[in-house]
């Protein structure tokens, strides 16, 4: 195919990959924190909040995120919740990965020596500004590695919105090969997931190099 037809489609292709990263960037932002809050009542001594939350983090982990999608956007309304496509993927979404992250802030957490809770104590360290101080930093150090690969599946997950309507980048080319019959669309949205991929990867190694003073 000529250049001139890259061109053409490459407008639509970029408006497709808007929406991915919307998605993605969202999905961090609702994710990551909902994640440490999860994983801070998982390893709670209250049992009530444990279960309800090992129960959620079950279901999260245990379905598919596409069966999820259907759910949130095609299955509530039945029981009168309606989401919008875009409001309905990033529910779905946040929640999934939501679940991920906080059994790896939890694996995170509990690789913390107990001594460093007695140490804060000593210093009259309440136990959020232990967690704020001492804990989190470290946690976050630990947790890189398994949160830069779960980062990386979200951009490549993020192509599931199809199923409920929306236009991502996937959609996109779908829609360019199947009218122009032939899959220069297909190779150029691959390129594409490979670009932001690899722009993940450099930030997730500067963030790594960031936290290396943590020994």
């Amino acid at each position: 195919m000529s250049a001139q037809y890259v061109s053409s489609i490459l407008p639509s292709l970029f408006q497709g990959a808007s929406l991915t990263l919307q998605i993605f960037f969202w999905t961090l932002i609702g994710s990551l924190p909902l994640g440490i809050l999860v994983s801070i009542g998982l390893i709670s001594k209250i049992r009530p909040l444990k279960w309800i939350l090992e129960i959620y983090v079950w279901l999260m982990r245990g379905t598919p995120l596409l069966l999820q999608l259907i759910f949130v956007f095609y299955g509530l309304p039945i029981i009168g919740i309606v989401f919008q496509r875009y409001d309905a993927a990033l529910v779905a979404f946040i929640l999934n990965y939501a679940a991920y992250f906080a059994e790896i802030f939890r694996g995170g957490f509990q690789a913390i020596d107990e001594g460093q809770f007695e140490a804060a104590r000593v210093l009259r360290l309440n136990y959020w500004q232990t967690l704020r101080k001492i804990v989190i930093p470290q946690v976050v150090k630990i947790v890189i590695p398994s949160i830069g690969n779960e980062v990386i599946n979200l951009v490549k997950d993020s192509s599931l919105v199809y199923v409920i309507g929306l236009g991502d980048l996937l959609r996109a080319g779908n829609v360019a090969t199947s009218r122009d019959v032939t899959l220069v669309p297909l190779l150029l949205v691959g390129l594409i997931y490979l670009i932001l991929v690899g722009i993940c990867t450099i930030v997730l190694r500067k963030v790594e190099q960031r936290y290396a003073y943590f020994k």
